[in-house]
């Protein structure tokens, strides 16, 4: 997520050469949990049903996303808000049209046996994905405890192998996001949770995105995108056992592990969403935008406010 300068130019050309309607919507996305309907929508023929014909293509790593949405290679984006913020600071203009999920337990700051509080990670080794939601969530964490960045030595890693070095000693903390922290704490009790973002509701947030101008000439297909997640909002909510196995899958999780990392995540159907982004949001924005800029001055000049990074057309124009 550092090459601002590359993402801007191809940005610029991906937009310049792309079709301005696109027979199949391109969605990338990454092993969370919080983008659980989606995978849903895809198997039980909800993205079909709502007009729309859709292909989810994986990523491993934030800055994998970023590139392929450069180059066109998708159209939409599942992204944090933090994520959001950043492109814009990188002179990428991204619009976010419908909230996905919100974490509270399912994004943490792992350690082990010899790491008992925030305050101990000074000189630690951290394990951490640099621009993603893990670095949002270690910064804050910090910061709560009267720590910086400074105070310790980061390790970029890409959160689903946070854990995992953890696991091998190679680092002392890692921050990642289920299903790997469940993963991380069945190695035994030499591991655990040092702080989530249940410490701070809403400050880890995934919302789906795209070019303000693909947001702006796509209003119909993009309510057929919320529509269908709305249905797999509602089928997970009445199937927890079946929609839940689809996201497991999805994700590689075993069921057991799965059911306890997803409590700690809150999804957003059509209502939910309408009455989130008409006010709670744009505060939520501001605070994170805010935070951003405290623990990176030099990257985060602009702190946008919730209107600058949302166009909502599409959403609000669904009952």
């Amino acid at each position: 997520m550092k090459f601002a300068a590359t993402l801007a130019f191809a940005i610029g050309l991906g937009l310049a050469a792309a079709p301005a309607q696109a027979e199949t919507i391109k969605i990338g996305l990454q092993p969370w949990l919080g983008y659980g309907p989606l995978w849903i929508a895809e198997k039980q023929g909800f993205f079909a049903a709502n007009g729309v014909d859709v292909q989810l293509v994986n990523f491993g790593w934030d800055a994998d996303l970023a590139v392929a949405l450069a180059s066109g290679n998708i159209n939409i984006t599942s992204i944090a808000t933090n994520g959001v913020i950043l492109q814009r600071n990188n002179g990428i203009d991204l619009k976010g049209f419908m909230l996905m999920d919100g974490s509270t337990t399912a994004d943490a700051v792992l350690a082990n046996k010899a790491v008992n509080s925030i305050t101990e990670l000074k000189g630690k080794k951290v394990a951490y994905e640099v621009g993603a939601t893990s670095d949002l969530l270690i910064n804050y964490a910090l910061k709560v405890n009267g720590m910086s960045l400074k105070d310790i030595e980061a390790v970029p890693i890409n959160a689903s192998d946070a854990g995992l070095a953890l696991i091998a000693g190679r680092v002392d903390v890692a921050v990642t996001y289920e299903p790997y922290i469940s993963a991380a704490l069945a190695q035994g009790p030499d591991f655990k949770v040092l702080f989530s973002a249940g410490e701070k509701p809403g400050l880890i947030s995934d919302m789906l995105a795209a070019p303000a101008d693909y947001v702006a000439a796509h209003t119909t297909e993009l309510q057929g995108l919320i529509k269908a997640w709305d249905q797999a909002v509602t089928y997970l909510r009445a199937n927890p056992e079946e929609g839940g196995k689809i996201i497991a899958d999805a994700v590689g999780s075993p069921m057991d592990e799965f059911k306890t990392a997803f409590a700690g995540v809150q999804l957003f159907d059509i209502k939910e969403n309408q009455a989130e982004l008409a006010g709670p949001f744009q505060s939520t924005v501001g605070e994170i935008g805010a935070l951003m800029q405290e623990a990176k001055p030099d990257e985060i000049k602009i702190v946008p406010t919730g209107d600058e990074i949302l166009d909502l057309t599409a959403i609000n124009g669904l009952k």
